[in-house]
């Protein structure tokens, strides 16, 4: 028994060492953590002002500088974008210190100030402090020329007329409508006041403004406040606004279209000339002459680019006159002729053809054509039955396209015998041929969009892709269910566009006419359109 208890002891004191043991190793462990440098919670508190000479929302002013001191280093990033003066300053002030960081920074002011005016600086994001970045959200310094703070506001959306996503940095201006008010002010004049959407602004508010009547537009421009139609959108009240106002203003955004400008031709081969084009080119007429002689031409679209081709017959001559002529528009060039390769005729096909009845086979010349020969053209079947088909021809964009009844699961042989095509100095086509598969219906998805309350027709309905690409459409008079058969699988955006002028496209508005674009409303959601499956899909215009 006493041995027994000897070994007993001696296994508990054992044990006890081992224990021991472990509790002092689990506390150096736990100590040597503890004595790790954590650094601290991160700083998340932006910098803070201590005072500002003169004092924010000073009266009376007349100074040429302004300092504002913080409570820590800060640094200012992208004043070029996010500081934004209203009234605007020419020439603008000059702060200091950039790129290195102090305690305070200063206004320089290089501008002459107007009378009886309440100035805005507004610095948005650009004051960060120097070590963590934390910013010093939509800080505004703010001082007027005259007894009083102007203290009205009003505010305003910006969206883009025609595509789903506005562009960032968009300028929202109020012209004062006085004695000296017209509409070149938007071309050449300053704004009296202005905030800026920066780069997330859903809604802004012009702050400090004055009772008054006003032009209210939004601008996207190089940074210069002044309206270039060429480059710029813009988006305006089309009446005047009175402030004060409550109302949340809605501006949209354009490009206008351009009038007609020929831009000056160049030679583009032996027998063809290029010539860049401003707007639209559908009523465009062109006159070729060589002296006296006028030379026949056909005009046909350069591909993917604003310009046009003009073809004409080989012909000696050292010079040519080409006039240009576009409703009220005229123009005319004269240029030398030099020799140089003429254009082969050659023909690019579009090799898929799906089962929508908008998909046609299609084959584009390099040439314009000017004779087609049905006989010596044959369209037949994986089983070599002949199909019935039509043809018709785009002269604009040189491309001819095949009609033809389709069925799911189908290879279709396309042949045209030599001299089938024609094109305008009598070259014909050698052989050709090509062969078409079509996939089973399975493989598209189908989907019908219910329209609910539509406030006018016509409409048109389009489906894009995420870039904005037009992959099908509809024109309705009167229908408000409208049905897209065989789609590609994939997700799909909807919009749809109140035609007003009925001429089956988006018209886009223009400022000195007062004319608004077209409205076009998207459905708030993509559509996923699935292989096999069919979709239907209400859409209400009032939402």
């Amino acid at each position: 028994c006493y041995f027994v208890q000897n070994q007993e002891l001696r296994m508990l004191k054992k044990h006890a060492r081992f224990i021991f043991i472990i509790v002092i190793g689990s506390l150096l462990f736990s100590c040597a953590n503890r004595g790790r440098p954590s650094g601290g919670p991160k700083d998340e508190i932006p910098p803070q002002i201590v005072k500002s000479t003169p004092e924010n929302f000073s009266t009376n002013f007349n100074g040429k500088e302004i300092k504002i001191y913080f409570d820590e280093y800060v640094k200012i990033k992208n004043l070029q974008r996010q500081l934004i003066i209203s009234p605007p300053m020419d020439p603008a002030p000059e702060v200091t210190p950039l790129g290195t960081a102090s305690k305070y920074i200063t206004l320089k002011i290089n501008d002459t100030l107007q009378e009886n005016t309440t100035y805005a600086f507004n610095f948005g994001n650009s004051i960060t402090d120097n070590n963590e970045g934390n910013p010093y959200n939509q800080f505004k310094y703010v001082f007027s020329t005259g007894e009083i703070i102007d203290s009205l506001s009003i505010s305003g959306s910006v969206k883009d007329a025609y595509d789903k996503t506005v562009e960032s940095f968009v300028s929202v201006m109020l012209y004062e409508v006085n004695d000296e008010f017209n509409d070149s002010v938007v071309y050449k004049g300053t704004p009296r006041y202005i905030t800026n959407t920066l780069d997330s602004l859903k809604i802004v508010t012009i702050d400090n403004i004055k009772a008054g009547k006003y032009l209210l537009v939004a601008l996207k421009d190089n940074g210069n406040n002044k309206f270039n139609p060429k480059s710029d959108k813009i988006g305006f009240q089309k009446q005047y606004i009175t402030v004060p106002n409550d109302t949340i203003f809605e501006l949209d955004l354009f490009k206008e279209k351009l009038p007609f400008k020929a831009i000056k031709p160049t030679q583009g081969s032996g027998n063809k000339i290029i010539m860049g084009y401003e707007g639209n080119p559908k009523s465009m007429k062109v006159s070729l002459k060589h002296g006296s002689e006028i030379i026949p031409t056909l005009v046909t679209q350069f591909p993917k680019k604003d310009s046009v081709q003009v073809w004409f017959k080989p012909i000696k001559a050292d010079s040519l006159n080409l006039a240009v002529a576009n409703g009220n528009y005229k123009k005319s060039y004269t240029f030398k002729k030099t020799e140089q390769k003429k254009d082969t005729l050659s023909f690019t096909p579009k090799t898929s053809l799906g089962l929508s009845k908008l998909d046609q086979f299609t084959i584009r010349s390099s040439r314009p054509l000017v004779k087609f020969d049905e006989s010596k053209m044959k369209v037949t079947d994986k089983d070599s039955v002949n199909v019935k088909f039509t043809t018709s021809y785009d002269a604009y964009t040189q491309e001819l396209k095949f009609d033809i009844p389709k069925d799911p699961l189908q290879r279709y042989k396309f042949q045209l015998l030599p001299g089938a095509l024609t094109d305008y100095i009598d070259q014909k086509n050698d052989t050709l041929s090509y062969k078409v598969t079509t996939k089973s219906a399975t493989d598209y998805g189908n989907l019908r969009v219910n329209l609910t309350n539509v406030k006018q027709f016509p409409v048109i309905v389009e489906l894009t892709n995420d870039k904005g690409d037009v992959l099908a459409s509809e024109f309705s008079e009167k229908n408000t269910s409208l049905d897209f058969m065989f789609l590609e699988p994939a997700k799909y955006t909807l919009r749809v566009i109140y035609d007003a002028n009925r001429n089956k496209e988006w018209d886009s508005g223009n400022f000195l006419e007062r004319l608004q674009p077209e409205e076009v409303i998207y459905f708030p959601k993509e559509i996923d359109v699935r292989g096999n499956w069919d979709v239907d899909q209400t859409f209400d215009l009032n939402q």
